[in-house]
């Protein structure tokens, strides 16, 4: 059966860059992923790949809730005159 269905599909640029570079490392086009993505999703009967929340230990999310509170302005990032003045915050001995 001739391919003859179009469907659009709006993304980023950079995105389209990436994955055609990846897919083509394959040796197929992006839109040759895609047309195997829906047959495995019509054989999987939905899609071909589990769909979950990531799940992170409390010491992950501490971290990542703290990397957000400095990307919004929160709370400031620590600062260090050295290498040195590092570690001991850590509590590591050079």
């Amino acid at each position: 059966m001739a391919k003859s269905a179009t469907i659009n599909v709006r993304i980023e640029p950079e995105v389209k860059a990436n994955v055609e570079k990846l897919f083509s490392s394959f040796g197929i086009t992006v839109s040759d992923a895609i047309n195997i993505f829906l047959y495995k999703s019509l054989m999987e009967g939905g899609l071909p790949f589990e769909v979950k929340q990531p799940r992170f230990n409390a010491e992950t999310e501490a971290a990542i809730q703290e990397a957000r509170d400095i990307m919004s302005g929160k709370i400031k990032a620590k600062k260090y005159d050295s290498i040195d003045d590092a570690f001991k915050d850590l509590g590591i001995n050079a």
